[in-house]
C-alpha cells in the first residue's frame, strides 16, 4: 500500500450492483457469441423508452444513448467499465470489481458433465442425479420434476457459465439436505473440474406448475488471492455484504452477510444499513434483473425492476452525507435479443456520487480529488475507489485506480 491502512472515521461507501445490466458489447464479445449485445439499450427499445428519473439525473443517458434517458448537462461521475479477465458471470464480475482478475476462466460443460465427474458427485453427495445438460433452469425442473419426485434423484443442469446447479423439490428433499449435498459437490469439484459455482435450487408446486422458492444458495470458489474487500477489512473497516455477495466471495473479506433473495429484500437491507451504519462498506447485489427477468427475456419486468431501484436510489441520495460515496454499477450483461438466455459479455455502467448530502447528483464531496466527469476503466476501479475513500490508501498489489 502507498499509505498506512487506516479507517477514516465516519466514511461510508455503498457499491450497488444491478446484476446483468450491461451497456454494450466488449471488444472480444464475438468470442463468446455476444457480438452486438447491449442489454440496457435493447431493454429501453423494447419498452418504448426507460423511465428512470434518478438515474437519468445522475447521468445514465450520458454514458450511452438510451431511449427515454436523455443526456444531462451536469452528471455525476459516469462511464463504462470493462473486464480485464475472461468470463461473463456474477463471480467473474464481482471478483473483478474488487480487484481479483483470473487469467483463465473456470471450466464449462456445454455437453453436460462427463461420466467420471457424475460418479464422483454421486459418491460425494450420496444422491443419484438426473438431467445433466446445459439448459434453462425452469425447463430442467419441468422436464425432470416428476421423475425427481418419484425417485428422489437430484436434478443436475448447467449453462454457458461455469456452474453446476442442483434442483430438488422441498417436499421430496428438504432444503437442508439439498444444501448439504451442494456443499459436498462443491468440495468434490476441484482441480480441472473446479466450477465457478455450485448452486442450490429448491422448488415447490406440482407438475406443470413447479416454481422456485427463495431458498437459492451459491457455493462459489474462494477467490484465488486477496481482494479489495480483504484490504478494507484489514484496515478495520467493516464490510457488509447484501444479497449473494458473501457467497460469491466464499465469505472472504466480509465482516457481516445480509442474505436477500429478492430485490425488495436487498434494497430494504441496504436502506437499513444506510440508516444505522456509522462507517464502512455496503456491497449489494440486486439479483432480479438477471435471475427473474434477464434470463426470461422479460424486458418489461426488467424495466419495472430498474424503476424500483431508481426510486430507492432517489431516497438514499437525500439521506447520504458529505462523508458518503455511492457507486452504481453491474457485473455483466444478459441481452434480451441475443440468441439463447445466457449472460452476455458487455461493458457495465458506472455512476458515482460522493458527498450526496451536499447536493445529490453533483458528484462533489469534501475531500474528493476529482470533479464530476467521464471515467472509463476496468471494473477494479470500483474497489480501488472504495479503498481510498474509506482508508485514504491505495494498493500496489491490486489492479484498478481510484476515480476520486
Amino acid at each position: 500500500m502507498t499509505a498506512a491502512l487506516r479507517q477514516r472515521a465516519g466514511r461510508r461507501a455503498i457499491v450497488l450492483v444491478i446484476d446483468a445490466c450491461g451497456v454494450g458489447a466488449l471488444p472480444d464479445a464475438a468470442l463468446y457469441g455476444d457480438e452486438g449485445a447491449n442489454t440496457l439499450a435493447h431493454v429501453a427499445e423494447a419498452v418504448g423508452g426507460l423511465r428512470l428519473p434518478t438515474l437519468t439525473r445522475l447521468g445514465l443517458g450520458t454514458i450511452l444513448p438510451l431511449a427515454g434517458v436523455p443526456a444531462v448537462r451536469c452528471p455525476s461521475v459516469h462511464g463504462r467499465l470493462h473486464a480485464l479477465g475472461p468470463g461473463k458471470d456474477s463471480t467473474a464480475g464481482h471478483w473483478e470489481l474488487m480487484g481479483v482478475v483470473v487469467a483463465q476462466a473456470p471450466p464449462t460443460y456445454p455437453e453436460g458433465f462427463p461420466p467420471r465427474v457424475l460418479a464422483r458427485l454421486e459418491r460425494a453427495m450420496g444422491h443419484r442425479v438426473i438431467g445433466n445438460r446445459a439448459c434453462d433452469g425452469l425447463v430442467a425442473i419441468e422436464e425432470h420434476g416428476a421423475e425427481h419426485l418419484r425417485s428422489g434423484a437430484l436434478i443436475l443442469y448447467t449453462s454457458a457459465d461455469s456452474v453446476l446447479q442442483l434442483a430438488a423439490h422441498v417436499d421430496r428433499i428438504p432444503p437442508p439436505e439439498l444444501y448439504r449435498a451442494c456443499a459436498a459437490a462443491r468440495a468434490a469439484m476441484t482441480g480441472e473440474h473446479a466450477v465457478g459455482r455450485v448452486i442450490a435450487r429448491p422448488f415447490a408446486g406440482h407438475a406443470g406448475a413447479f416454481t422456485r422458492t427463495g431458498g437459492r444458495r451459491d457455493y462459489a470458489l474462494a477467490p484465488p488471492r486477496a481482494s479489495y474487500l480483504d484490504a478494507i477489512t484489514a484496515a478495520g473497516v467493516p464490510v457488509h455484504a447484501v444479497g449473494k455477495v458473501a457467497e460469491l466471495f466464499a465469505g472472504a473479506g466480509v465482516s457481516e452477510a445480509h442474505p436477500a433473495t429478492t430485490n425488495e429484500q436487498a434494497l430494504a437491507a441496504t436502506e437499513r444499513l444506510i440508516e444505522a451504519l456509522p462507517g464502512g462498506l455496503v456491497f449489494t447485489n440486486l439479483i432480479e434483473t438477471d435471475q427473474v427477468y434477464g434470463h426470461r427475456r422479460d424486458s418489461e419486468g426488467f424495466h419495472r425492476a430498474l424503476q424500483q431501484i431508481d426510486a430507492a436510489i432517489g431516497r438514499w441520495l437525500e439521506r447520504l452525507g458529505p462523508e458518503d460515496l455511492l457507486i452504481v454499477t453491474a457485473d455483466h450483461g444478459v441481452d434480451p435479443i441475443t440468441p439463447g438466455t445466457d449472460h452476455t459479455r458487455e461493458y457495465v455502467p458506472l455512476l458515482a456520487v460522493a458527498g450526496a448530502g451536499n447536493g445529490a447528483g453533483t458528484g462533489r464531496a469534501q475531500g474528493a480529488t476529482s470533479r464530476p466527469g467521464r471515467h472509463d476503466g476496468p471494473l477494479a476501479d470500483v474497489g480501488a475507489t472504495a479503498l481510498r475513500w474509506l482508508t485514504g490508501a491505495d494498493s500496489d498489489e491490486l489492479p484498478g485506480r481510484p476515480f476520486l
